[in-house]
């Protein structure tokens, strides 16, 4: 009974040591105390040094990843030769109404009477000779003036409004088809209106380009390009062809916009 009992209390004593300890080949079955804590803190040295390790691997990576992507941004991927860009300030443009004017002619005034001059009742009138019962000849009065009829050739001043003004001969698609949006614009996110105000000619054809609105200096030699690209129905007023000023807006807008 009494080596039963002194063999529990070994075994529960032990139980740890047994339970935690590696069997290792040459040393027995189980290791002592002293041993297994001196294993155990330097388990717990070798854990520590490796996580101080690996928290300086990442900080490590994370620096490396920053110099990395300040070096990418501090790159210049612009194309070798190209001409920088300048964008200059946009002009302010103010749109007005203009009325129309016609072109009218009034005929001249009536000559004036005669003032008459008063005789005195003294006064004898010699070699007069009055019969009566002449007729009275009409050749002698003085025939009204008629008004200066319009004329017929051509007015060289371009009319601002007529009763059929001109078209784009395939209407704005024409127009589209012929613009290029310069690739300079696009890459610096130039868009905005220009305006164009030409002269149709009466054979259809556009001359004396002019810019009234701006956008940028690119986009508004593109715009006079593709207008006088285009051919138009000539504007005309009363049945005849004449040459009329009118303006024409073309519009860039990027896709992303």
């Amino acid at each position: 009974m009494k080596k039963t009992f002194l063999i529990g209390r070994f075994l529960q004593s032990h139980a740890g040591a047994y339970r935690h300890s590696p069997r290792i080949a040459g040393e027995g079955t189980h290791l002592s105390r002293d041993v297994l804590q001196k294993r155990f803190s330097e388990r717990k040295t070798r854990f520590r040094m490796e996580r101080i390790r690996y928290a300086l691997h990442v900080q490590a990576g994370l620096a490396v990843a920053l110099l990395l992507i300040i070096g990418a941004f501090s790159l210049d991927f612009r194309p070798r030769g190209a001409e920088p860009l300048v964008l200059n300030s946009q002009e302010v443009v103010t749109m007005q109404e203009i009325v129309q004017t016609r072109q009218e002619r009034k005929p001249p005034p009536p000559p004036r009477p005669p003032v008459p001059v008063e005789v005195p009742n003294d006064v004898i009138l010699e070699n007069d000779d009055f019969i009566l019962g002449d007729p009275l000849e009409l050749t002698m009065l003085t025939p009204l003036p008629l008004p200066d009829a319009e004329p017929e050739e051509d007015i060289d001043e371009p009319f601002m409004f007529v009763e059929h003004m001109p078209e784009i001969i395939g209407g704005q698609a024409a127009l589209l088809a012929s613009i290029e949006y310069p690739i300079l614009a696009q890459r610096a996110g130039i868009e905005g209106m220009v305006v164009v105000e030409i002269t149709v000619e009466k054979d259809g054809s556009p001359a004396n380009p002019e810019v009234i609105r701006s956008a940028h200096e690119v986009l508004d030699k593109e715009a006079v390009e593709a207008v006088l690209e285009q051919r138009f129905e000539p504007g005309r007023q009363r049945g005849r062809a004449v040459r009329v000023r009118m303006a024409i807006p073309v519009k860039f807008r990027l896709q992303n916009s």
